[in-house]
């Protein structure tokens, strides 16, 4: 069965089945890596809105108990270019104090976002604090952040589908592709 790619996309760069397979292989080590705790001890918080399909996918394959909570967050429109400047506009809603934390992120390039979520949380005091990031441009980075578990290294290109958004459109698309860059660059 032939796909048939929007015309902003470019070509798809991970589809779907190798994707599902990927996130099979991190639930199985996370899941190893985790057994033995309770349910209220490990808790998985998503970076919203990108990581939410990752992040569902990744839960329902976990063997372990676990407690799901999302964040948000933003970029100074401003200075984020230049800084990394980053802000939380949606906390949990769970005390993340004494729980294995586990931050699930759809993508890191600069590693501000990640660097900032691994001060904050950090400063909360949870029994341990780790990464699962669906994706990372290792050309891209600024600052060094640790990765715990990653799904994929890709090119320093623009990507859309499963969470990740242009202009909040695409997010839905059961792979990741490749967008044309006449989109962005207009």
């Amino acid at each position: 069965m032939d796909i048939i790619l929007p015309n902003s996309i470019e070509r798809i760069l991970l589809d779907e089945a190798t994707i599902q397979q990927r996130v099979q292989q991190m639930a199985d080590i996370i899941s190893t890596d985790y057994a033995g705790l309770r349910n209220e001890e490990f808790l998985l918080v998503g970076v919203l809105k990108g990581s939410f399909i990752f992040m569902a996918d990744l839960a329902r394959r976990l063997t372990v108990p676990h407690r799901v909570d999302f964040i948000a967050l933003s970029s100074y429109e401003d200075s984020a270019a230049a800084t990394g400047a980053v802000r939380m506009i949606m906390d949990t809603r769970a005390d993340v104090a004494r729980r294995h934390v586990l931050i699930v992120e759809d993508i890191v390039d600069t590693g501000y976002t990640l660097q900032y979520l691994y001060r904050i949380f950090g400063a909360r005091q949870p029994a341990s604090l780790r990464t699962a990031v669906l994706l990372s441009k290792p050309d891209r980075r600024e600052v060094e952040v640790t990765v715990d578990y990653l799904g994929f290294q890709i090119p320093d290109v623009w990507v859309v589908g499963y969470g990740l958004d242009y202009a909040d459109r695409f997010r839905t698309l059961p792979y990741i592709a490749m967008l044309k860059p006449s989109v962005y660059e207009k």
